[in-house]
């Protein structure tokens, strides 16, 4: 029998967007966060470089501009609208985050300081502009840690280790999930109001990888078998500067800080591809020059696989205090000292510009027309608004969680201040104690990890940087099998505490779930924008594709897919030059 939970407002994800989101709301009513980890251990705390507003604090600035470079950089598919609102309200959300303890670090003058990022420029393309304000390298655990001091401050109640299995819908309504409680074995329902999801992104599909092991789509898993739609899935971004064969990230700080780009033979590469702003370019069309120069034979290393970061020009100093942890990890990891040599990186699957639609009030989308699921709410890399659109702009991700995360939070709090809590559905946890009683039953020769490791190669071959039509089938036709394969896999493990093998192994059913809506999505896009490059389709099609993509999985387990048109404003597609 599960154990019942009753709040107004439940926030499911403990990284940025669910703490912001659960600092409204806890000022307002009855809050709960469910976490499957303990908060300041969310992946937000990964993220190194920054967070932009146009400050202004260094140099000439404006919110106009900052929109510009978002939507350019999204290869236009981003919602304008969407896009003014968090261009607009960023300023505010840095300096509301400095009046709650956040530690930037600061211009000889006091102010928050700021540094060049890519993609970021002044008066719509001019040249490169400071826009990223940061913490080190480590402004995502500055704001883990900020945020979650706050939550603690205004009662917000926590349940660590709590994994979400189920949303629970009556007529329509979100009444609440079910979750699973590590500790324990045992199957709780969270009866409320309102639902946010913040559950984050889905990287552990593909091989190599800047996402932590608990980055599996869950949430979005959660809201497909539901029959509820994700939007434009074909969109993942790769990073360029993920370590050599780890995919462990090195911020684009060290770019912003006059780091270059250098091929096998010492050539600054990025001056042929971007020669505006050159290493500074966005970061689809950096991780695409970075798989060419490798591709035709002008990569670094022995194996003339990998591209080297140099970092040997910058001032020492400057390294080791605005980007302690990268040196770091360079160190650490490869062996290598950033002050005297190239540091061996690769594209790194990094952020999912797809995910939940939602409005801008982070309102859960029920269909491709606009119509939403009343008390259903989702916020950070879990939901689509769509602000990244098809090429996420760096530090807009950190920017995203905070001004969506508190505008989800509120709204939630308002549905739940003026509805009443909704009924369950009947027997609401029997589906997910059948699901998980069924894992444990009997024996498997299937290993999860097999089935997981095969996903990741296929994904990381055949659908990542570059796809073309026979890649993306290729990969299509694994998924199918290793989803015959994957059901009749056992858990082998059927303790009640800490099984983690029967997390990892439902972990593995969403990330399946996400290769799949990716893979179809991205068959469909006969175009190439942004993080979705086709080699059989190079051109861009704004004719034809200037649309967000819709996919649903039906009863019956097919997919459909539908198309919405981009919210269109002040800024009309032209050429992306840098």
């Amino acid at each position: 029998m599960a154990q019942i939970h009753e709040y107004d407002a439940v926030i499911v994800g403990a990284g940025g967007a669910g703490l912001r989101a659960a600092l409204e709301a806890g000022r307002r009513v009855k809050t709960a966060v469910v976490s499957k980890l303990y908060p300041t251990r969310s992946h937000t705390g990964a993220a190194q470089g920054g967070m932009c507003a146009a400050l202004a604090n260094v140099e000439e600035d404006s919110w106009e501009w900052h929109a510009f470079d978002t939507v350019k950089g999204s290869d236009f598919l981003a919602d304008q609208d969407a896009v003014d609102i968090m261009c607009k309200e960023a300023v505010d959300s840095v300096l509301e985050l400095e009046r709650m303890g956040l530690p930037f670090n600061r211009t000889p003058e006091g102010r928050i300081d700021q540094r060049r990022f890519g993609g970021h420029t002044s008066n719509h393309g001019e040249a490169p502009v400071k826009r990223a304000c940061y913490a080190a390298d480590r402004t995502g655990h500055m704001i883990l840690q900020t945020l979650f001091q706050q939550c603690t401050k205004f009662g917000v109640e926590f349940y660590n280790e709590f994994f979400v299995l189920d949303l629970l819908m009556a007529d329509g309504v979100c009444s609440g999930i079910v979750a699973y409680e590590l500790a324990t074995g045992r199957l709780h329902i969270f009866h409320c109001k309102s639902v946010l999801f913040a559950t984050g992104g889905y990287g552990k599909m593909f091989k190599i990888t800047s996402n932590a092991h608990t980055l599996t789509g869950d949430g979005p898993g959660v809201v497909y078998r539901a029959g509820l739609p994700l939007e434009d899935m074909e969109f993942y971004q790769f990073h360029p500067t993920g370590l050599y064969r780890l995919g462990i990230l090195l911020s684009e700080a060290a770019r912003g800080e006059g780091g270059i780009l250098r091929n096998g033979e010492g050539e600054r590469f990025m001056e042929r591809y971007a020669p505006t702003i050159k290493d500074l370019a966005p970061r689809d069309m950096v991780s695409r020059a970075e798989f060419f120069e490798i591709k035709e034979g002008r990569g670094a290393g022995p194996d003339k696989d990998c591209i080297l970061l140099d970092l040997t020009e910058v001032d020492p100093e400057v390294i080791e205090k605005k980007l302690p942890d990268i040196t770091e990890f360079a160190r650490t990891y490869l062996d290598v000292d950033p002050v005297k040599e190239g540091v061996p990186i690769v594209p790194t699957a990094h952020y999912a510009m797809g995910g939940i639609p939602t409005n801008v009030q982070a309102e859960v989308l029920a269909d491709h027309t606009g119509a939403v699921v009343q008390g259903f709410y989702a916020a950070g890399e879990c939901a689509c608004v769509s602000v990244h659109g098809a090429n996420r702009l760096g530090t807009n991700s950190l920017l995203d969680i905070v001004v969506f995360g508190r505008r989800g939070g509120i709204a939630m709090a308002e549905y739940a201040s003026t509805h009443p809590l909704p009924p369950l559905p009947e027997g609401a946890e029997k589906a997910s104690e059948k699901w998980i009683a069924a894992l444990c039953d009997g024996g498997s020769e299937e290993s999860t990890a097999s089935i997981r490791a095969t996903l990741q190669d296929e994904m990381m071959d055949k659908a990542s940087v570059v796809r073309t039509e026979d890649s993306l089938s290729s990969v299509l036709s694994t998924i199918t099998e290793l989803r015959k394969r994957y059901e009749v896999c056992r858990v082998k493990d059927r303790s009640k505490i800490f099984n983690t093998e029967l997390v990892e192994h439902i972990e593995l059913g969403f990330l399946l779930d996400m290769a799949e809506a990716l893979v179809v999505a991205a068959r469909a896009r006969t175009e190439s924008r942004g993080g979705h490059y086709r080699e059989d389709h190079q051109m861009r099609e704004d004719d034809h594709w200037l649309k967000h993509s819709f996919i649903t999985r039906t009863a019956a387990g097919d997919t459909k897919l539908h198309h919405k048109d981009v919210t269109m404003g002040r800024y009309e597609p032209v050429e992306r030059k840098y």
